[in-house]
């Protein structure tokens, strides 16, 4: 049993397709989909009756059809053409439409999948197309090359057996990531060499989760035991990322054509529907409704005025022989069938189209509007879905994120505290600048000799704790580099926070030069170069909150420096001054500043041994291998020193204060969803003026919690919200804690009570949420009773599934990539637009399509009113 689970959960890859020796293991040679990409809906054969079906199953194109087909029936009183002629016009022109965009798709798959790739086939480069491209072979990538598929990185150009990678098309980031070589191959630099290689891959099944990957490769060396090493997200060069900064590279595809990452998350966006289209339903339903009562009455009317003798059918329609011979019910019915069509023309055919190219055309005013341009990044607003145009004026609920939507993700180095003794870079001093070199400016009193110890170990761990990439310069090798010492790096980074810490610690004196050969090297103060050796990273992740790296310093001694968010490192720390440095934390963070822990620990030689060992069996497993590395890291990063802490700004966007005031003047209720620190949320709450100096803060956090039940603290809340009828109170709250109760079936009513509270506030800001918590946030607000219409905005791949789950999700074109954009249903280049988009767009959106609707339903009843009328004039023939 254990083996067909095996079966089901890893897939078994022999590289360049050789069999693995005999004896090893059962060779099973497995089948796997080709290379070719489909985003296409449609094939030649299956549109017409597929796209038929999708047509037909709207309310308005199903009724038309049974109309037509009844007047095909019965003798009607109007022709079947009058019916068939706007339905097959209609319903041509979505066909035309869709089929038009779906031979777009087909266009872009079959480019994407002729396009060439180099395989390696028996020690030579062979270029073949990309859809011929099969699971197990090696590739050949160069530089500013996509990826044709998934692959394992076997070796590069470059002698340390790394590459960079940017994933712009991917998760929009811009920035430079590094990737590492299998240990064993990274040596092969030649076709022949990569040829011999003798190696099975185990790896899980593909899923769509971009930043997890677990396998590992097993090697054959001449009939011995093969070498197991573990394989991460680390070593996989994902399909659509591209090649940079390295000459070429070489893989083995292991994920090809709709199993790659890439084509798993291509998942279509459930379709949102705006609330005037489903009024739209609502009002078909009544005026059928109208319709069928009105061919009820004719129909009765009919029967009872031909009861007597005389008044029969009119002498020019007399029935003939057959007709007046037939069953009565039957008779009845056809009659009541052809009052239907006779009064059908109460129903709009031709609406839909209309709304349909008024909200098409009507998009554009968005796009073409000068105001919304944004002239320093050259970006103007997109317009992804143009359904949901009038929603942007009934908007009541506003979620935004905080970190890179009201403020602007461009970071700052300000100050460095250790020990309690304050740094600050270019502090003016008697008047003077100093100069940059001379870097340090003390505003406490110096340091002892043990401080200047702690002092230069707080900034080499600041200088080797991060994974910051020095942009390639060649010319600085050798002799050049003593010319050089001081030229400013071009650091890339991931994340802007490092970029800002590892430029702030340059200008106090310490710089990053580079990572060459698993060694780092930082230029001291009286510039030395100093070596490291790299030995372990942890990467950072946010349920941790921190990141680690082990180094090797020249003199043999072993650290293990860590930094991270402080309540992550404060709970390890076993000595250092703490006090200082948390009262220095926590002023920093009441002022808005992102503040960062550093911490450290002494390695032993054997101390070191056994975290390897427990890191290699975590890194080796292939179920459940992320939660074993944290329980790894949990027990790894314990006892620390404190070093001391950073502060980092981000400022706040151009006139964010302006537009939040706008929202809330016109009604609309705005919340702000935050993974930031409460202090630091709350800083940047009161300067955008979501909270004002004299209003009342309500807070729900963990604290509280621990005093008081979490239904007396709710209950308390609720008096005081009551009491003031919500003129001005505000709402903070630690995120996990209202999550918790939601999985405890007993909590429903505290939900109830916690939404009381918030509707009755005029803002609230929520911290410390996880991406997923936004969405349920924003799904809490959408499903209560008054189901208010709601819109999340945020710029990052975190804010995504909130964006997804709103009624309207809108991206910012930020500096964390273009995800947001992506998934977003209208992307704006700033925050500001918001307040012309919702109170200018979407108002005047929502007046046109109002009207358009009810003069269309107006126009068809005054068209068919006459016609009923006139039946009492006509004895009810309805010839």
């Amino acid at each position: 049993c254990a083996g067909e689970e095996n079966w089901v959960d890893s897939r078994t890859i022999y590289v360049g397709h050789r069999e693995p020796p005999p004896g090893a293991e059962a060779y099973i040679p497995q089948r796997f989909p080709d290379n070719r990409i489909v985003s296409s809906k449609y094939t030649f054969w299956n549109f017409i009756p597929k796209n038929l079906f999708e047509q037909f199953r709207r309310i308005a194109n199903f009724y038309f059809l049974i109309i037509f087909l009844v007047q095909l029936i019965i003798d009607t009183p109007t022709s079947p053409v009058t019916s068939g002629l706007p339905l097959l016009f209609v319903i041509t022109v979505t066909a035309i439409k869709q089929g038009y965009e779906d031979w777009l798709r087909h266009k872009a798959d079959n480019a994407i999948n002729q396009c060439p790739v180099h395989f390696i086939q028996h020690g030579k480069l062979v270029r073949k197309q990309s859809r011929k491209l099969r699971v197990g072979d090696i590739v050949m990538v160069k530089e500013d090359e996509k990826f044709p598929c998934d692959l394992i990185f076997l070796s590069s150009s470059r002698g340390d057996g790394t590459c960079f990678v940017t994933t712009t098309s991917l998760d929009g980031e811009s920035s430079h990531k590094t990737y590492y070589a299998v240990q064993d191959t990274k040596a092969f630099h030649n076709e022949q060499e990569i040829d011999a290689l003798h190696a099975t891959i185990e790896c899980e099944q593909p899923q769509p989760d971009l930043y997890k990957f677990v396998g590992r490769i097993n090697v054959y060396h001449d009939r011995n035991e093969p070498i197991a090493r573990p394989l991460g997200s680390e070593n996989l060069l994902l399909r659509g990322a591209t090649l940079k900064n390295t000459e070429k590279v070489f893989g083995v595809a292991i994920y090809t054509g709709m199993e790659t990452k890439m084509a798993l998350n291509y998942q279509s966006k459930s379709q949102k529907r705006s609330a005037v289209e489903k009024s739209m339903n609502v009002f078909l339903v009544v005026y059928l409704c109208i319709l069928v009562s009105k061919a009820l009455i004719n129909t009765v009317l009919k029967y009872a005025w031909q009861s007597e003798p005389f008044r029969d059918e009119p002498w020019y329609n007399q029935k003939t022989e057959p007709e007046k011979k037939r069953n009565l019910f039957l008779q009845a019915f056809t009659d009541f069938l052809a009052f239907m069509v006779l009064f059908n023309y109460i129903i709009p055919v031709s609406m839909y189209v209309t709304v349909e190219m008024q909200k098409f055309l009507g998009s554009y005013f968005i796009t073409w509007d000068e105001e919304m341009y944004d002239e320093d990044t050259g970006e103007g607003p997109l317009v992804n879905t143009s359904d949901l145009n009038e929603e942007l004026g009934q908007i009541e609920y506003v979620f935004t994120d905080k970190t890179g939507t009201l403020t602007e993700n461009n970071m700052e180095f300000v100050e460095c505290c250790i020990e309690g003794h304050v740094y600050v870079p270019h502090v003016i001093c008697n008047g003077q600048i100093l100069h940059d070199c001379t870097g340090i400016d003390m505003i406490d009193s110096s340091p002892g000799s043990s401080g200047k110890e702690r002092e230069e170990l707080f900034f080499r761990a600041l200088c080797l704790c991060h994974t910051v990439q020095v942009k390639d310069d060649d010319s600085i090798d050798g002799l050049k580099k003593n010319q050089a010492q001081r030229r400013p790096c071009i650091y890339i980074s991931s994340s802007p926070d490092e970029v800002a810490l590892v430029e702030g610690i340059q200008r106090l004196g310490y710089t990053y030069l580079r990572l060459k050969d698993n060694y780092m090297e930082i230029l001291n103060r009286e510039n030395n170069i100093e070596k490291f050796e790299l030995l372990e990273v942890f990467s950072f992740d946010s349920v941790r909150r921190r990141m680690s790296v082990i180094v090797k310093s020249s003199t043999g001694d072993i650290f293990l420096f860590c930094k991270g968010a402080d309540s992550s490192i404060f709970p390890r720390v076993k000595e250092g001054k703490i006090d200082q440095v948390r009262s220095r934390v926590q002023r920093n963070a009441v002022e808005g500043l992102r503040t960062l822990c550093v911490a450290y620990k002494k390695l032993t030689a054997e101390e070191y041994r056994n975290v390897q060992k427990l890191l290699q069996s975590a890194k080796l497993a292939l179920q459940e291998r992320e939660k074993k590395l944290a329980e790894v890291y949990e027990e790894i990063e314990t006892d620390f020193i404190l070093l001391g802490a950073t502060a980092v700004e981000d400022r706040l966007q151009e006139k964010a204060a302006d537009t939040i005031e706008a929202l809330q003047k016109a009604g609309i209720k705005v919340w702000v969803l935050t993974g930031d620190k409460m202090e630091t949320a709350a800083a940047t709450c009161y300067a955008c003026k979501l909270f004002r100096r004299n209003t009342q803060i309500l807070e729900l956090t963990t604290k509280k919690i621990e005093e008081q039940s979490l239904h007396d603290v709710l209950f308390d809340l609720n008096k005081t919200v009551i009491r003031q009828n919500g003129s001005l109170t505000r709402d903070t709250f630690s995120g996990s804690l209202i999550m918790k109760p939601r999985h405890d079936g007993s909590s429903g009513n505290y939900r109830e009570i916690f939404l009381n509270i918030c509707r009755n506030c005029t803002a609230v800001l929520c911290c410390r949420m996880a991406p997923l918590q936004k969405a349920q946030i924003v799904k809490l607000i959408k499903l209560s009773k008054e189901h208010p219409i709601t819109l999340a905005i945020g710029d990052g791949a975190n804010d995504v599934s909130m964006i997804l789950e709103a009624h309207v999700g809108i991206g910012i074109i930020g500096k964390e990539g273009r995800q947001a954009a992506r998934n977003s249903d209208y992307a704006i280049p700033k925050f500001k637009h918001l307040k012309k988009m919702l109170l200018v767009h979407g108002h005047f959106y929502y007046i046109r399509i109002s009207e358009l609707v009810q003069y269309f339903f107006y126009k068809n009843v005054c068209f068919i009113f006459p016609q009923f009328l006139y039946q009492f004039f006509c004895g009810f023939s309805q010839q």
